[in-house]
């Protein structure tokens, strides 16, 4: 199986001047594009020995400050974020022939800003959280489905749920971000920002940013 892909050439000249802005510009024409949960991303970790994880999660929101998901802390990804917080996150946009991967470092959000979040989850997803002690093993799913509704019992719509304290945001603060734009015969344009450059291209706020053509 084989496409290829054709598509506008991605020069450094038409770059915004910080990834984060670069995202906001690619994100708004992949969700102008109609494609399925465009802030559906990959978040990869590792544990400190090195043994990578991936998992599909969605991406809740993004700032200047970097990237921000929710997630039990208890579950795998949890748990390797607390003993290694490096992680990457990918956006696979292949409709459009484009991904951008997300190299950083990720941290516990406040829990404010956490139960404002939650707050606005729907009651099913509120119930979702606390019912689910994600990545442990379980016995079936019936047991699952009994504990859910254990909890809608006690919790019926309209009723206002507690946030989980096991339960909340991960922000990450990207240290490299690379713009993917699929060519015919492979020569792919790939466009880096890393930071911490002094002076360089794409200079942006203390540190800079640094701007890199890759290879394909």
């Amino acid at each position: 199986m084989r496409e290829q892909y054709r598509s506008t050439p991605l020069d450094e000249t038409a770059l915004a001047a910080g990834p984060m802005e670069q995202f906001g510009r690619w994100f708004a024409e992949a969700a102008a594009a109609a494609l399925p949960e465009p802030n559906a991303m990959v978040v990869s970790t590792a544990t400190p020995d090195g043994r990578p994880s991936s998992r599909t999660v969605l991406l809740k929101k993004y700032d200047a400050d970097g990237f921000v998901f929710f997630t039990n802390y208890t579950s795998r990804k949890g748990r390797e974020l607390t003993a290694n917080p490096y992680v990457s996150l990918l956006f696979p946009w292949h409709p459009i022939a484009r991904q951008i991967i997300v190299d950083g470092r990720a941290s516990l959000i406040g829990r404010e800003e956490t139960a404002a979040y939650f707050r606005t989850r729907p009651h099913g997803s509120q119930l979702g959280a606390w019912a689910s002690d994600q990545s442990a093993v379980i016995g079936s799913r019936a047991e699952l489905l009994d504990r859910y509704e254990e909890l809608a019992e006690r919790h019926p719509a309209g009723e206002s749920l507690p946030v989980p304290e096991h339960w909340g945001g991960i922000r990450v603060v990207p240290e490299r971000v690379e713009f993917w734009q699929g060519h015919e015969n492979r020569l792919h344009d790939r466009l880096r920002f890393v930071r911490g450059a002094e002076g360089g291209e794409g200079a942006e706020g203390a540190g800079g940013w640094r701007v890199e053509r890759l290879a394909p």
